[in-house]
């Protein structure tokens, strides 16, 4: 009986443990998926063409079934501007942030969730944790994903690289191409997967809410449902109020990311006052993008919005949905982002190092044809040969020196001039030697002393010229004399 209780007394907290450990892991997660807002009751999109798109769509369009808004690059602005508002809707009063985003291709990312194969792998993880990892200035939810499986949906192309392509369901979407051009509205397979101007950013919605500044609603419904008999689910999605998340533009090409807090079916916005409010701001073009409990706001990655799901920890307070893409404003990247490691990455231009010049700071501010055939092109500029000087090497030592940058003193006297390269002498007439210090022995005169004298009498020639008149000074003079005095004396003692 005794070893049964204890049996029984082990059971039970190795029960305890695991409901423990399982709390614990609990308390990782975000928060329940308490507040769906779901567009589809079974799927995602429609399942008709975009040639169905295009035949039904108001025929002001003519076949153009999205909207681009040409690329603005602008400077001297900050990266983004965002502000709290407060607004009385049809529901009651509503809080939200609106964010204007300058300089989009340069300033706004679509991330997965997590980082890179974040789709791939069917992660789902908070716009905190997310923001954060990227560095992100400002984030918000972006593309819808499925709740049960945490597949992304829709189509998602990341910092240039797809993500994934929805196979041409027909849903609202938002791109940035890469000439900086804005694109909303309905996209074919051909149009996301197109390489002569490709999509840097791409994500899919679900209803266009603004087209070229009217309301596009009614539109879109034809676009989306389901099917054309089946529209309660995407009027149910559209009429009710919630929490909402949209992304659109201005006339001045700036992107205005709109996020608004609320709880499905009790507060917020239906997407009608969504886009009136927008049209109001000014916004040009908009889609709708996923809402109710995953739509979020985190600024310097801490939450700046009021989630609706329940925490899971403690369903007493609101936290942030795991969710699949976020939309990342940050600072402007350089390409390559260190400057290729000549350079420092400022505002997203790169601020060369001394001797490095261009965009990317990978090409030398002197190039190899600067420095001519008597110079090499180095980070430092030209390195000249031995002898020569200039900014392009095009210059010899001056009278004087000599060596590599000139730097060497010549030491040749008489008048000698020394090789610019190497230093050595070169004597004038009358004059040899390593230095040109020595005048020519007597009976040789002229360069490198390489002429006889023929003076009469054996009288010495001038060294530099060869002339017989010559007057010589001191010892040599002397010497000469000394010489001619001997010869005298030996020649009278002989005869």
């Amino acid at each position: 009986m005794a070893a049964d209780s204890v049996k029984c007394a082990c059971f039970w907290s190795l029960l305890l443990i695991l409901c423990l450990r399982v709390s614990l892991a609990k308390k990782y997660r975000s928060s329940l998926d308490d507040d769906l807002l779901l567009p589809y009751a079974n799927g995602h999109g429609p399942a008709h063409s975009h040639r169905h798109v295009r035949v039904c769509q108001p025929i002001i369009y003519g076949n153009t079934t999205h909207e681009s808004s040409p690329p603005r690059h602008q400077t001297g602005q900050p990266v983004a501007e965002s502000n709290v508002f407060v607004t009385n809707a049809p529901s009651g009063w509503v809080y939200g942030r609106l964010t204007v985003v300058h300089d989009p291709l340069q300033t706004l990312s679509v991330l997965e969730p997590g980082g890179p194969d974040g789709c791939k792998n069917n992660r789902r993880v908070s716009v905190e944790e997310t923001a954060k990892a990227a560095g992100c200035l400002y984030a918000q939810n972006a593309g819808f994903f499925n709740t049960k499986s945490g597949q992304c949906l829709g189509n998602v192309v990341s910092n240039g690289r797809l993500v994934q392509d929805s196979g041409g369901v027909q849903n609202a979407q938002f791109g940035i191409r890469r000439d900086g051009s804005l694109i909303f509205g309905y996209l074919s397979q051909e149009d996301v997967l197109d390489q002569s101007n490709p999509f840097v950013q791409l994500v899919s919605g679900v209803i266009w809410l603004l087209r070229e500044g009217e309301i596009y609603i009614t539109q879109s419904l034809e676009a989306e449902c389901g099917k054309s008999q089946e529209t309660g689910n995407l009027s149910y999605f559209v009429n009710v109020v919630s929490a909402r998340t949209a992304v659109g533009h201005d006339a001045d090409g700036n992107i205005i990311l709109f996020q608004i807090d609320g709880q499905t079916g009790n507060r917020g916005m239906n997407l009608w006052d969504v886009a009136t409010f927008l049209k109001e701001q000014g916004v040009v073009n908009a889609i709708n993008l996923d809402g109710g409990g995953s739509s979020t706001c985190v600024i310097n990655g801490s939450l700046a919005s009021y989630p609706s799901d329940h925490c899971t920890s403690d369903n007493r307070w609101r936290c942030g949905r795991d969710v699949s893409t976020i939309f990342c404003v940050h600072q402007k990247s350089c390409k390559p982002e260190n400057c290729s490691g000549h350079g420092e990455c400022v505002g997203g231009l790169c601020r060369c190092g001394r001797g490095w010049q261009g965009e990317a700071c990978d090409s030398l501010l002197c190039q190899p044809s600067q420095c001519g055939s008597h110079g090499v092109c180095t980070p430092n500029g030209c390195v000249c040969d031995a002898g020569w000087r200039g900014e392009n090497c095009s210059y010899e030592c001056v009278r004087g020196f000599y060596g590599d940058g000139c730097n060497h003193t010549c030491s040749c006297v008489n008048g000698g001039s020394c090789d610019p390269v190497h230093g050595r002498c070169a004597c004038p007439p009358g004059f040899h030697g390593d230095t040109c210090d020595q005048v020519c022995p007597l009976g040789f005169f002229g360069l490198s002393c390489a002429q006889e004298c023929h003076c009469d009498d054996l009288c010495p020639c001038d060294p530099q010229t060869g002339t017989c008149n010559a007057t010589l000074q001191g010892e040599t003079n002397y010497t000469i004399h000394r010489g001619q005095w001997q010869r005298l004396l030996s020649l009278s003692h002989s005869s």
